[in-house]
């Protein structure tokens, strides 16, 4: 149950934020990402993108991959259904 709770408390403290909240909608209908994309995306500095970014990815909800010297990130989307089954739970 512990690790539950925990996995609730992080993913949702993740996606409470406007900015990678668009990020993960957007992520749902392009399926994956540049980092450059994702700074375009938001319009924000590249440093305030990688901290948005590597808040999503600590949280799980994000998986990263290099190509080249580019990362490209993607939904994790067996923690959205796990996270999904959570609050389905509650219902």
């Amino acid at each position: 149950m512990q690790e539950i709770t925990h996995f609730v408390e992080k993913t949702t403290n993740a996606i409470a934020d406007s900015y990678r909240l668009k990020i993960l909608l957007t992520l749902s209908q392009k399926g994956e990402m540049y980092c450059g994309e994702v700074q375009q995306l938001i319009g924000l500095s590249q440093s305030t993108c990688s901290h948005h970014v590597s808040i999503l990815i600590e949280s799980e909800l994000v998986e990263s991959k290099k190509e080249g010297k580019f990362h490209k990130i993607s939904l994790n989307r067996e923690n959205f259904k796990k996270l999904s089954a959570f609050f389905q739970e509650l219902s």
